[in-house]
Formats: C-alpha cells, sequence, structure tokens
C-alpha cells in the first residue's frame, strides 16, 4: 500500500480540483470517503462502475447536508478522520454546520482542506469562476500563446490541477507532518490563484534577469525559440523538440540535416528566430512523424512526438514503465509519483453516489438501528 495508508479523508464532493485532490490522495494509500448528496443518489450496478476516474478510489456515502441529522452524520465521522476537505464558495461550509470550527470542536487534530478559485478572502473571493479565470488574473494565461495570437488556454491543467489539486494535496501532507508534532489541526487554504500564480515563479525570476521579454511567443520557452516547439510533419502530426543547450542544438541540426545551413549558426540570435523556425519548419515538413522517431527518438536532441491521448498510452515509454493501466474498461494514468517502499495503486473504481453509505457508517461505528433512523429521516440514502 502507499505512504499515505493509515490516513482517514473526508472529501465532500466536489467537481475538478477536489477530486484530483482526492484521487491522488487515494492513489497513495489514503482511505477517502466521498460524501456525496443525498439527490445525487440513484443507485447503479456495482459491477458497472461510472467511468469517471477522476473519482477512483474511493468509496461513497450519499448524506443529505441541510438535514441537522445528516451534519451531525459528518461531524461524527470527524472525529474519526484525519482531514475533511471541501470546496464551497467560502462561507458556505459555515452556514452548512461543517465549518472548520464545528470541525475542530469535534477533532482538535483535524486538517481541515478548503479547495476554492480565489481564496478564502479578497475583492473576488465570492464571485464565481473557473479555471480560465484564475490563471488570467494570476498571469499565468496572458504569456501562453504565440506572437501575434490571442492567449491560449492550457486546458485547465494550470489552475484546476496544478494550481488547484495538487496544491491542496500538498497543504493537507504538510499539515499531517505538523499535526504529528503539534497535535493539531489546522486549515488549508488552497486557491487556485494563488498556486497558479507560484507556478510562474520562474517567469518572474526571468523578467527580473533581463531574460523575458512581456511580448507573447518570443521567448525561449514559449514558442519564440525555432529550437523549442513543435513542429508539423509531412503526414499533418506534430514533433516536439526542446534543444536549449548548445550541444543538443548542435545534435538537431546534425540529426535534421541542417548542420551549416546559413543562418542557424548562432542559437541565441534572437533577430534571427523568424527566420532560423522557417527553415526548421521546413525541414520537418518534408518527413513523416514515424521517420523522424526513428531518426530522433533515444538521441539528445531533446525530442518526442506529439501523441495524442489515444496514442500516449501505446508508446513503448509509457508502456515498458506502465505509466498508464486499464481498469474496468477504462484507459486511465497510473498513480504517480513512485516511492522504492510503499507502492501506490488504484484502490478501486470510481464509486456510485451513496453506493457504500451503510457500509461507511458501519465503518465509522453507527450501529444498524441507528442507520436506519437516519435512512428514516432523509438524513443518508
Amino acid at each position: 500500500m502507499g505512504p499515505l495508508q493509515g490516513i482517514t479523508v473526508l472529501e465532500i464532493a466536489g467537481i475538478g480540483p477536489g477530486p484530483f485532490c482526492a484521487m491522488m490522495l487515494a492513489d497513495m494509500g489514503a482511505e477517502v470517503i466521498r460524501v456525496d448528496r443525498a439527490g445525487q443518489v440513484m443507485g447503479g450496478d456495482p459491477e458497472s462502475p461510472p467511468a469517471d476516474v477522476l473519482n477512483r478510489g474511493r468509496r461513497s456515502i450519499g448524506v443529505d447536508l441541510k438535514s441537522p441529522e445528516g451534519v451531525e452524520t459528518v461531524l461524527a465521522m470527524v472525529e474519526q478522520a484525519d482531514v475533511l476537505m471541501e470546496g464551497f464558495r467560502p462561507g458556505v461550509a459555515e452556514r452548512l454546520g461543517i465549518g472548520p470550527d464545528e470541525c475542530r470542536a469535534r477533532n482538535p487534530r483535524i486538517v481541515y482542506g478548503r479547495m476554492t478559485g480565489w481564496g478564502q478572502e479578497g475583492p473576488y473571493a465570492h464571485a464565481a469562476g473557473h479555471d480560465i479565470n484564475y490563471i488570467a488574473l494570476a498571469g499565468a494565461l496572458e504569456p501562453i500563446g504565440r506572437r501575434g495570437e490571442a492567449p491560449v488556454p492550457p486546458l485547465n491543467l494550470v489552475g484546476d490541477f496544478g494550481g488547484g489539486g495538487m496544491f491542496l494535496a500538498f497543504g493537507i501532507v504538510c499539515a499531517l507532518l505538523e499535526a504529528q508534532r503539534s497535535g493539531e489541526g489546522q486549515v488549508v487554504d488552497a486557491a487556485m490563484v494563488d498556486g497558479a500564480a507560484v507556478l510562474t515563479t520562474m517567469f518572474h525570476a526571468f523578467r527580473a534577469m533581463g531574460v523575458w521579454h512581456d511580448e507573447r511567443g518570443t521567448n525561449m520557452l514559449d514558442s519564440g525559440a525555432p529550437y523549442y516547439d513543435v513542429y508539423e510533419t509531412s503526414d499533418g502530426q506534430y514533433v516536439s523538440v526542446g534543444s536549449i543547450e548548445p550541444q543538443f542544438y548542435a545534435e538537431l541540426l546534425r540529426l535534421s540535416g541542417l548542420e551549416g545551413e546559413e543562418g542557424l549558426a548562432h542559437q541565441n540570435d534572437r533577430s534571427q528566430w523568424p527566420a532560423m523556425k522557417e527553415k526548421v519548419a521546413a525541414i520537418f515538413a518534408s518527413r513523416s512523424r514515424d521517420q523522424w522517431c526513428e531518426l530522433m527518438e533515444h538521441t539528445d536532441v531533446c525530442f518526442a512526438p506529439v501523441l495524442s491521448l489515444a496514442e500516449a498510452p501505446r508508446h513503448p515509454h509509457n508502456v515498458e514503465r506502465g505509466t498508464f493501466v486499464e481498469q474496468h474498461g477504462v484507459v486511465q494514468p497510473a498513480p504517480a509519483p513512485r516511492f522504492s517502499r510503499t507502492r501506490p495503486e488504484i484502490q478501486g473504481p470510481p464509486a456510485h453516489a451513496g453506493q457504500h453509505t451503510d457500509e461507511v457508517l458501519a465503518r465509522f461505528g453507527f450501529d444498524a438501528e441507528r442507520i436506519a433512523a437516519l435512512r428514516d429521516a432523509g438524513a443518508v440514502r
């Protein structure tokens, strides 16, 4: 089992970064209980789990958090948990009666993880938003794109998952380590705008050093440089090149057949970059992606084919490492990172909402009579 074995997490069901954080904790061995809304419990065949693998690895209990008995049920579970995480707008958990104060009153050691876009305070705190908005305000969206074109949303990887769920997971584990020393839990305020801003740290350093231009698509890492970009091949596919270091750039020129070509010798002459890119683009357009792979894979060019979501699991490197797995008919990324001794693993498929209500309540010490009473009251389903 993974390194978080023995840690119990209550996940108040949400979307995007919260489930991603919970998935990461579950993959690392934590017991994660997903608290779904009672109204979303519609049944479902346990032999046919949902396809949303973002919810993999945890059991689900259906609870009505607008019911006093439902709130009391969650607080009773908090008494035995290590973590509670929620993704409501600021103030909602408090209004429901499951805020940090109520939870800490039941369990002073509880780590209370909060996932929001804007954070718990600030002028935007109570406004609606999505990944694209958070990374825009953080300064992470504006630099992404090509020269003369609009910024390109990088899916929702930078806000929801990189700047959100991963930062919440990191914060929760940090708080758990500190609680082992102090005996006290604390609130983890993970805001996607903060996390996305942290992801831009190197580029703030580059600006301070004078090596980053604010014009989009004119820098080394933003498609400005001829040696760090994606290029279309003759079959309409793409390859990626990242030949930053001089020796890698020399290898790019050698293997591509551009060695000695006029105008390519001065790698970092920015005034020549547009013309250099035209030559590099033309040479890559002369062969298919597979032909370039045969020539450049496993070399020091810093090269890789640009693979689709369907192709990536089939690439020999990913196959040998087990980077992807298939469970219940769904191909999905395997848990990461890897450990030498405590091996992370997917603990199970996604659950239908409320699939494990009775089982989970029994695990937390609720007897059959109490469970029946909660069901009759509509507090759980």
